[in-house]
């Protein structure tokens, strides 16, 4: 993904959650969250996914994927997970950003 960056902050603000409480939650600081969101961090560790992944209740490979790194079987992982694309078909990035951005609207107004 050209600026994964993007999806890491919509994942967040999808669950309506500020930087500092990812960190207390995961342990990862606030400031490489951000770095992370804005694509400055260029190839974030495996470790740091799997903590995201966890937190966030996305799949690992998906993470890894994101960011660029190989993972083999992605059709096969995606009909067993039941995932909404393995659904409703291919989507692009931008398109699944914007399903996240969707997601956030959705989850305020029920507040």
């Amino acid at each position: 993904m050209e600026n994964y960056g993007e999806y890491f902050k919509a994942l967040r603000e999808s669950k309506q959650l500020t930087l500092r409480e990812v960190e207390k939650a995961t342990y990862v600081s606030n400031a490489y969250l951000s770095q992370l969101e804005s694509g400055k961090i260029k190839q974030p560790s495996p470790l740091t996914l799997h903590k995201l992944a966890s937190f966030y209740g996305v799949s690992y490979e998906v993470l890894m994927e994101k960011v660029g790194y190989p993972v083999p079987q992605k059709e096969e992982r995606l009909a067993k997970s039941g995932a909404a694309a393995y659904r409703i078909g291919e989507i692009t990035e931008d398109e699944e950003v914007e399903l996240l951005n969707y997601l956030k609207f959705i989850r305020s107004r029920k507040k």
